[in-house]
């Protein structure tokens, strides 16, 4: 592929479809100091930090808006890239409790950052309510002959998840749930042909993807409503149902600068 250098190294289809997409543009400012990944997005941490505009469905605003609004921000210090996001949600509940368990399955939320813009050994990463992590590394897209490698690590990985309201409680009424994360470059680093931590102006693919089942209450328990495939809201729209196309996914930029 034909490829031009704009921080990092990027094909020029993936900017185009990037662009017919209508994908903005992000830009990560340094943290003044170490995020505390604990889930709760204080003030003092990410205040200077913009939020992203809400998701919409994965094929884009020509299908019906979220039922739920979902945003991100995003930080960076030397050690680790820092994503923060915003879910809301009437019922938070979840199931899933085994690490590397198909996160899925449960409403979850999910990154996929391809770190040199190759489409090759690029990351994904789910999470549910209860914290419960699954990651993978992909050797190249599904529909390429790419295979999953569950056994693929992100080393020193921090997570950390806020309930606002009460989790797996079909009795109450919830606001949602947020999540921080802190993704160390080294990570980043391991099979990228890019090093870490970025400099002023250089780029990064990547998306985020929230899935979410519809329930009803049972006996007192959440249950999915039968024979309803999940809803998948997206950062970035993609061409297709299908997160595994990493040359639609949008850029974040990458400043020196502490915030607005």
């Amino acid at each position: 592929m034909i490829c031009k250098k704009i921080g990092w190294s990027v094909g020029l289809l993936a900017v185009g479809i990037g662009t017919i997409l209508g994908q903005t543009n992000y830009v990560v400012y340094r943290a003044a100091k170490p995020v505390q990944v604990d889930g709760k997005i204080t003030a003092e941490e990410w205040a200077r930090a913009p939020w992203s505009d809400p998701f919409n469905d994965i094929e884009g605003t020509k299908k019906p808006k979220p039922l739920f609004a979902t945003r991100v921000k995003m930080l960076w210090d030397d050690q680790n890239f820092y994503i923060a996001a915003s879910l809301e949600e009437p019922h938070v509940w979840a199931t899933l409790t085994q690490h590397d368990s198909v996160i899925f399955q449960d409403n979850d939320f999910e990154v996929f950052i391809d770190p040199d813009g190759d489409q090759n050994n690029y990351y994904e990463f789910e999470m549910n309510a209860l914290n419960t992590t699954w990651d993978l590394r992909l050797t190249k897209p599904y529909r390429h002959g790419g295979k999953a490698l569950n056994e693929w690590e992100i080393v020193g990985l921090k997570s950390g998840v806020k309930v606002q309201g009460t989790l797996n409680n079909p009795a109450d009424k919830d606001e949602g749930w947020t999540l921080e994360l802190a993704i160390p470059w080294k990570a980043l680093s391991e099979f990228s042909k890019q090093t870490f931590p970025p400099r002023e102006g250089d780029r990064l693919q990547l998306n985020y993807s929230r899935v979410e089942w519809l329930t009803t209450i049972e006996n007192g328990k959440y249950v999915k409503v039968p024979k309803k495939p999940e809803f998948n809201w997206t950062w970035g729209a993609q061409p297709e149902i299908n997160m595994h196309i990493p040359e639609a996914w949008p850029f974040v930029t990458f400043s020196n600068a502490t915030g607005r």
